[in-house]
């Protein structure tokens, strides 16, 4: 069976050629060898007519073909008017194409940032994007809220994580990509037309090229090129492609997400591991926070991402050779029927309940969607507050816990929902409980319970040293590795500050068993203050800022130090500055942005017999579709599950090669050097000069020069614990100078203590006012760090000791002034045998040859300083050698069979260019 391989994009770079009646965007690969050409006509005034002649130009046909538009567009002597055909743009993709209440525009994406790669498949970051009014002006019917419109629109700011790659499927996980390639597929019986005529014009490019072994039958290395349909739930430019996407080439639609993107390097004794997470926002139901509660009538909630966490080791590229490991989790809005009352200027709006739901129905539409992407078990991890004087938070959790109650009973029991509820805030107060260690043993078990995904089968070390905890660990075996089955759902209420603690301690965990699956640790567990452990906590940290200030308007409250009890007291005005700003945004920024998300995912689309987007009193009947018509069928209340994904479990429904998840994959046979599957040319780009200082993967965040201590003598391992002085990175802030991190904790020590967590007016989620006073426990606080010039030491002076962190910092160790007896002598021992050992006496002139000898001295194959062994030379070698010198000589020998294989693809690829 051939292998597989992803097919790779034929249009990454595009130029915009205008004329008066019409656009040419015309699109080339990355190697610019192959080009197409799109014709966008501008005569109509309010509808979007595009031509695609699906032919592939070479770059010389696509030169004469500008060359023809030119001279025909030229106008006449005294004619008004541009003349010819001129330069818009240049760009690399198509967001798509919009309309509002006149002509059409085309947004394309004109600066890219690299900002991952993953098996040699880059993921790029949109930094700039220009929108395009299409008709020409003197068609153009012009309306007075059009401009409105366009400023609505782009409050979106595409240059603010939004992701997209031209080889990777973005909206699905690691383990469906990699678990596609390992799937045998075969091509179609029937093609259909789009199939059609690329095999009519790619038997045109062979009938013009030349093949001097097509009668010889010669063996060709054929691979199937696969592609699939993506998860449109994560994709956040479906809509703007899809008036188009049944008329273009498909190498024309890039699909784009929302979230998050971040990579960095963990480099084991040299070895380098890349660690990348990817965060994967939900189109559907997208808003604000306030704006955006609970789920919709499809069982869509609010603020739901996908959050990914790819291990692989970066020193083997190809997905097929490589080691790779992925573990996935989601957090959520509470699937239920709630909404939040910000007509009142309240720090914390109370909570209500919009609808009655006595059976379940919109948290089984969204577990059913759960059930099909990650299969079971699904466990929830319920955050929210469980005393408090006035209920607030408890309302949500009196709901969820009957209805999951409720689903369960119809379900197998193997299969049911776990449910995990635990009150995070009121842990956090309590003098007598740690937060972080009920949350490791709460990852702890569900890790065990998923599983993970790993495409390579056990390491022969995990047969040399066994772990008891590596056999329990669940997911489904395979005979290339485990999937994960299941996935865990995080939720609190707004899924912001302790949703991404609790998703940090759970990912923490999951590295652990990811880096010992892969064989880089010898058993799965890891300790906080390790490199590899910072390197992890600023990915989440940075992850956690960019979700909440896409949710909430600010950045994290909350972080992973104030749980663990070690942040600075400088923290404290940062976390109420964050809260001010969050406050600030909800209250007057979000109903814009609200908007703005709405026309961009055109759940509202413009139209003259309707109200304008700014008329509307509440956009709920746009995001709630069985308020507007009543439904065909209504879904049987007992059996809630779609009917094919319960005979699969525990394997995700969408995972199984059956018909229906067939028909979207599109499958075509190629040769393993085809441009549009040779992931070893689009990486490596062997046609361009390229410099190592400015490739990616110097540039990205390192471990080793990130994280791990500049001193001589410490163990560079980024598994060993440090203390805050021997850190490159400090824990107590963002000062990476040793310096001053010592001024910091004499500050933090002498200051008077900061206020405890609970008197912070917190508008994100984690106090409430009613129920301070309930609990009545201060937060229980690190103890202050002591001066490093105690009562003890009050004699040494300040330069004796920066004289002596000089030195340890030089060599990595304390040098006394007076060394003992014995430690002198042995250095003297030390300096006599060096003495006698590279003692020469040059009575005469000494030649160098008698010094210098490369020839053996015994019959011990281990060389010396002073001598050689001469090389051991096979056969092989001697005749490639002797090969090299016949011809240097011009005489050539016969030509193998591997010769003649090699000059023939050498012959093909020269024709293709």
């Amino acid at each position: 069976m051939p292998q597989s391989a992803g097919f790779i994009s034929g249009v990454q770079r595009m130029v915009l050629y205008e004329t008066r009646a019409r656009y040419f965007l015309v699109g080339s690969n990355q190697a610019q060898t192959k080009h197409r050409v799109l014709k966008i006509d501008r005569t109509e005034p309010k509808d979007l007519a595009i031509i695609d002649d699906k032919h592939v130009y070479s770059q010389q046909e696509v030169r004469e073909l500008l060359g023809r538009l030119d001279l025909g567009n030229r106008t006449k002597i005294g004619q008004k008017g541009s003349s010819g055909l001129s330069r818009a743009v240049s760009a690399y993709g198509i967001v798509g194409f919009v309309r509002f209440l006149e002509g059409y525009y085309i947004v394309l994406i004109t600066k890219r940032r690299k900002m991952a790669d993953i098996g040699g498949h880059s993921i790029y970051k949109i930094e700039d994007t220009s929108m395009i009014y299409i008709p020409n002006d003197s068609v153009r019917v012009t309306h007075p809220d059009e401009a409105r419109y366009v400023r609505i629109f782009q409050n979106v700011d595409l240059s603010s994580n939004f992701y997209f790659s031209y080889s990777y499927d973005l909206s699905h996980s690691l383990q469906y990509n990699l678990t596609l390639l390992q799937r045998p597929c075969e091509p179609p019986e029937t093609p259909t037309l789009e199939q059609e005529q690329e095999e009519v014009h790619d038997a045109h490019n062979k009938h013009n090229s030349f093949d001097i072994f097509e009668d010889e039958g010669l063996p060709t290395h054929v691979v199937h090129g696969l592609q699939n349909e993506p998860y449109f739930k994560y994709v956040w430019n479906g809509k703007l492609l899809e008036r188009v996407k049944d008329t273009v080439h498909r190498d024309w639609l890039m699909y784009i997400i929302h979230g998050f993107c971040g990579q960095s390097k963990l480099l084991i004794y040299g070895r380098p591991v890349h660690v990348t997470l990817i965060a994967r926002r939900s189109s559907r139901f997208a808003g604000t926070r306030f704006l955006k509660r609970g789920a919709n009538c499809e069982g869509d909630v609010a603020n739901e991402v996908e959050t990914e966490q790819i291990i692989h080791d970066a020193s083997v590229m190809s997905f097929m050779t490589g080691s790779y490991s992925s573990y996935v989790q989601v957090r959520g809005s509470v699937p239920l029927y709630w909404s939040q009352d910000i007509s009142t200027m309240m720090p914390k709006p109370p909570i209500r309940l919009d609808q009655a739901d006595p059976y379940a129905h919109v948290a089984a539409l969204h577990f059913d969607q759960m059930l099909q992407r990650f299969g079971s078990p699904i466990i929830i991890l319920n955050l929210v507050k469980k005393r408090e004087k006035r209920k607030h938070e408890k309302i949500l959790s009196e709901e969820l816990y009957p209805a999951v109650i409720n689903l369960n009973q119809f379900l197998p029991p193997a299969h049911c929902i776990d449910y995990i509820a635990w009150d995070m805030a009121r842990y956090t107060k309590s003098k007598l409980c740690n937060v972080l260690d009920r949350l490791s043993m709460i990852a702890e078990n569900v890790v065990k319970r998923t599983g993970f995904f790993v495409n390579r089968s056990d390491f022969y070390c995990h047969t040399l040293r066994p772990d008891e905890r590596w056999g329990d660990v669940g997911g489904h075996m395979t005979s290339s590795g485990r999937v994960q089955t299941g996935v865990l759902r995080t939720n609190c209420v707004d899924c912001l500050d302790r949703t991404n603690t609790a998703q940090f301690m759970v990912g923490k965990c999951a590295l652990a068993y990811q880096l010992y699956a892969l064989g880089m640790i010898d058993k799965p567990k890891l300790q906080f203050d390790t490199d590899c452990v910072r390197l992890f906590e600023e990915l989440y940290e940075d992850h956690g800022d960019t979700l909440s200030l896409q949710y909430g308007g600010s950045q994290l409250v909350h972080r992973v130090k104030t749980y663990r009890k070690i942040a600075p007291w400088t923290q404290h005005s940062k976390d109420i500055m964050q809260t001010l700003s969050r406050y600030y945004s909800n209250a007057f920024s979000d109903a814009d942005r609200q908007d703005a998300i709405n026309l961009f995912l055109q759940v509202y689309q413009p139209s003259e017999h309707k109200p304008h987007l700014w008329e509307l009193p509440t956009d709920f009947y746009l995001h709630h579709r069985s308020s507007m018509a009543l439904p065909q069928e209504r879904r049987c209340y007992t059996f809630w599950w779609s009917e094919a994904i319960l005979p699969f479990l525990p394997v995700a429904y969408d995972e199984v090669p059956c018909e229906e998840n067939m028909k979207k994959l599109r499958v075509k046979r190629l040769n393993r050097y085809e441009e549009s599957v040779d992931i070893y040319t689009e990486f490596f780009k062997p046609y361009e000069l390229t410099s190592f200082d400015d490739t990616f993967c110097i540039a990205m965040t390192n471990s080793a020069r990130e994280f791990m201590p500049k001193t001589v003598g410490i163990d560079p391992s980024p598994f060993t614990v440090r203390k805050p002085e021997e850190t490159g990175k400090s824990v107590l802030g963002n000062k990476s100078n040793k310096e001053e991190t010592v001024l910091q904790r004499k500050t933090a020590a002498s200051a008077p203590p900061p206020p405890s967590e609970e008197a912070i007016s917190s508008t994100s989620e984690d106090d409430s006012e009613e129920d301070r006073d309930d609990d009545g426990a201060v937060s229980q606080r690190s103890t202050p760090i002591k001066l490093f010039t105690e009562s003890g030491e009050s004699s040494r002076t300040q330069e004796e000791f920066q004289q002596q962190q000089q030195m340890r910092e030089s060599y990595g160790l304390d040098l006394d002034v007076f060394p003992t007896e014995e430690d002198q002598l042995i250095y003297e021992r030390f300096a006599h045998l060096g003495s006698l050992q590279h003692k020469v006496e040059r009575s005469e002139p000494t030649p160098l040859d008698s010094i210098i000898s490369l020839e053996p001295v015994s019959c011990f194959q281990e060389d010396s300083i002073y001598a050689v062994s001469p090389p051991q030379v096979d056969r092989d070698s001697r005749e490639v050698f002797e090969s090299h010198v016949m011809i240097g000589q011009g005489q050539v020998r016969a030509l193998c069979r591997e010769d003649m294989l090699m000059y023939r693809e050498y012959i093909k690829n020269r024709c293709v260019m």
